[in-house]
């Protein structure tokens, strides 16, 4: 089934490029479906690439959606143009007051400051609030996910003493959990990141599990017992070649960075990456949508609560 979404969106034609089928506003009014809504709210800095790695994710469902793209207000993007973000973008004052099925929080490169020195904090905090009784599922990612820990029960971060960068083997904990439905015993993921969570501070709060963890890489797969809540540490969502830009960008501005861990054929930059993530990707966010929103959230959006 189709995602819908704002006419003219950059991604619109890649999307179909690829095959995927993208409904826009204009052809949307002429159906008669209720479908699922879901609010994104883009924190990482090229925004494009983002909203095209989560659309694509959220195509491989037999589900219509629609998709809300907004970004924090009290901070001023410096690598997405002012006109890309009035014409496809709207902000939290303009939707807190809707209900929506789903909220994807997306990562974001502020990793090693304090949360309370990140300039949208305040605001993040009035969103996160407000998906307890907005929304039926929230799925936290990389960034999002540690803030989300911090915010909801009081887990803080710590830093690493060197940065998690590559893919990782994970193992699930929990395999009636409908969330890891259909992924293989290991599976590989993508992490990006300066920090982490320990694992016995998420232990040690009975109302979260860890279903799913790395050896190297710790915590993978948080949920809520009201399964309302989802915090992902990693980067599913990860382009093949989104490590890469990575490692040549941190390169570029002179800083210390090692390769992807087994991410590259041969361990070699010129080689192309070997792509191990996208089947556990695509069951992430289909399990996402069907087990922890669609089969939760009631027909009439309005009567969500919590």
């Amino acid at each position: 089934m189709p995602i819908k979404v704002k006419d003219k969106l950059p991604a619109i034609n890649q999307l179909e490029n690829e095959g995927i089928f993208v409904m826009t506003e204009s052809r949307a009014v002429h159906q008669d479906i209720r479908p699922l809504r879901i609010a994104i709210l883009n924190l990482m800095p090229e925004k494009t690439k983002t909203e095209l790695q989560l659309l694509r994710r959220l195509s491989n469902t037999p589900i219509q959606i629609e998709v809300d793209f907004f970004h924090p207000e009290t901070h001023e993007s410096k690598n997405t143009s002012k006109e890309h973000l009035n014409e496809f973008y709207t902000s939290f004052s303009k939707i807190k007051s809707r209900t929506y099925d789903g909220l994807i929080i997306t990562g974001a490169p502020v990793e090693t400051l304090d949360f309370e020195e990140v300039d949208y904090w305040d605001e993040l905090k009035k969103i996160m609030e407000w998906s307890k009784h907005n929304v039926s599922s929230t799925l936290f990612m990389c960034w999002a996910a540690q803030a989300g820990l911090y915010y909801h029960y009081n887990i803080r971060k710590h830093t690493l003493d060197k940065k998690q960068f590559g893919l990782f083997r994970h193992k699930i904990n929990d395999t009636t959990c409908p969330l890891v439905r259909g992924f293989d015993d290991v599976f590989w993921a993508p992490h990006s990141r300066h920090t982490h969570i320990k694992k016995e501070d998420l232990l040690n709060v009975k109302d979260l599990q860890i279903i799913s963890e790395s050896d190297e890489a710790g915590a993978y797969i948080i949920i809520s017992k009201k399964n309302n809540q989802i915090f992902i540490t990693g980067h599913s969502e990860y382009d093949p070649f989104t490590l890469l830009e990575e490692y040549e960008r941190d390169k570029a501005k002179g800083k210390e960075i090692d390769l992807p861990k087994n991410y590259l054929k041969e361990g070699n930059v010129i080689k192309e990456p070997v792509v191990k993530w996208r089947s556990h990707s695509t069951l992430l966010y289909s399990n996402w949508i069907n087990y922890y929103v669609y089969q939760i959230t009631p027909f009439d959006i309005d009567k969500i609560y919590h």
